[in-house]
């Protein structure tokens, strides 16, 4: 696990997401970020999806998600 701030840990998981969602991300982060000369697109898709899911679960406070034991049905 790499940290990336003093709050945070960088954990790799495998999630589960809509085609749809994914397609989302891809499309939006290529037409944002434009290519460069070469006609390559300037950002890295799997990064701007890993950066999604992190802010999607720290502004939907995962945290307090996590600490309903209520939560856990599948234990």
């Amino acid at each position: 696990m790499d940290q990336t701030d003093n709050n945070t840990l960088a954990v790799n998981v495998v999630i589960e997401l809509t085609p749809s969602a994914l397609q989302a991300i891809v499309e939006n982060a290529k037409r944002l970020a434009g290519r460069n000369e070469k006609g390559h697109y300037k950002v890295d898709t799997a990064d701007k999806v890993g950066e999604m899911v992190s802010r999607f679960l720290a502004e939907n406070d995962f945290e307090r998600f996590v600490n309903d034991p209520g939560n856990y049905d599948s234990i």
